[in-house]
């Protein structure tokens, strides 16, 4: 029996763009595209008579914009959705805004005018679709963190000391939102973090704007040299791998474009490798939701190094790749729900203390 096609209903307000979309993700042989619409009303009717699997939604569309039918798909028939937006500072935030929300991912619009890369763009688009198809969609409306978590999260800190432990945390297909709900309750004496998501440029730096102003630590896009300080993340930027590195007593961070690697970049092994490389048992390994298994190799080799690695269990994942294949490899210690790995993580910095 041939594999049940997943279905796709694309929304967009540009025929063109329509037509791309659909040639590109028509490529895939288990992926069909049911449907088309220019707008979220044809596209609201499009929904109940073809039923999609997943929904491609421009952010920006007239009569209705993206996100507020994003909001009311959400309400009515929650459904995986991938936000298709643009390069520009406004579309990076909607964007952003939108997988809080309960977007499950997103994709930068196609460049019409350039012919080279298509078939990458295609592979990508597939690749999200499948995930989006598997991923587990949840009604999500945001909330401010609560106070009472933040005191908790204190108390547990109550006893970490100043000491050479480096956090490094991957994540990927619904990693926005788990990161800002394990970042946003960490106290200002946390470790310094490090942070690879998945994420093209300039949107890695409306993200760490983001996070900045809802958590305590500091979090920032990391620039060449960095030093990694205590209370502050750094969150690697778009197309540029990062890696740790030591000098003298101190951390910082070096970027670069190597090839990309697990068809990442930036990629969150390239990451871990030189955290177990660098820090070694001062590291505590913490891999979120995700598709694919960019992380485990270097989850692995942080741990043959002497690191503690957690990873998020599958039922709080939006997509339990990453975490799955990384403890398939055998490099996490311990598996927590999103909601636990805040004390998990403080807990043990007790111990290391």
């Amino acid at each position: 029996m041939s594999e049940k096609k997943i279905r796709v209903l694309i929304v967009d307000d540009s025929a063109l763009i329509r037509g791309v979309m659909t040639e590109l993700i028509s490529e895939d042989p288990g992926i069909e595209v049911v449907g088309t619409a220019p707008d979220p009303y044809i596209a609201r009717d499009k929904i109940k008579s073809l039923n999609p699997d997943v929904l491609t939604l421009d952010v920006e569309m007239p009569k209705m914009d993206g996100l507020t039918f994003l909001q009311k798909v959400m309400a009515g028939r929650p459904m995986p959705v991938i936000m298709v937006s643009s390069l520009t500072e406004s579309g990076c935030d909607t964007t952003l805004r939108a997988l809080e929300f309960g977007a499950v991912d997103f994709i930068t619009k196609p460049k019409i005018d350039v012919q080279h890369g298509l078939e990458e763009l295609a592979e990508t688009i597939t690749s999200k679709i499948r995930a989006a198809a598997a991923a587990t969609v949840r009604k999500r409306t945001p909330t401010p963190v609560s106070q009472d978590r933040v005191r908790e999260m204190a108390t547990y800190s109550s006893m970490i000391k100043t000491t050479d432990t480096i956090i490094a945390i991957g994540a990927s297909t619904g990693g926005t939102e788990a990161l800002k709900e394990l970042l946003e309750v960490l106290p200002p004496s946390v470790p310094p973090i490090v942070i690879t998501q998945h994420m093209p440029e300039r949107f890695t730096k409306t993200f760490a704007n983001r996070l900045n102003d809802v958590c305590q630590i500091g979090v920032k896009e990391a620039e060449e040299g960095d030093s990694v300080l205590p209370g502050q993340a750094l969150l690697a930027p778009g197309n540029y791998h990062m890696e740790l590195r030591r000098s003298g007593a101190r951390y910082q961070v070096t970027l670069n474009q190597n090839p990309p690697v697990n068809r990442h970049r930036p990629s969150v092994d390239a990451m871990f490798h030189s955290v177990a490389r660098y820090a070694g048992s001062n590291s505590l390994g913490v891999i979120l939701t995700g598709m694919g298994n960019d992380g485990a190799a270097g989850m692995l080799e942080m741990k043959n190094a002497g690191a503690y690695n957690l990873a998020q269990d599958e039922a709080s994942c939006v997509v339990f790749g990453m975490p799955k294949e990384a403890i398939k490899a055998g490099g996490v210690d311990k598996i927590y729900s999103l909601s636990d790995l805040p004390a998990a993580m403080l807990t043990y910095l007790k111990t290391v203390s």
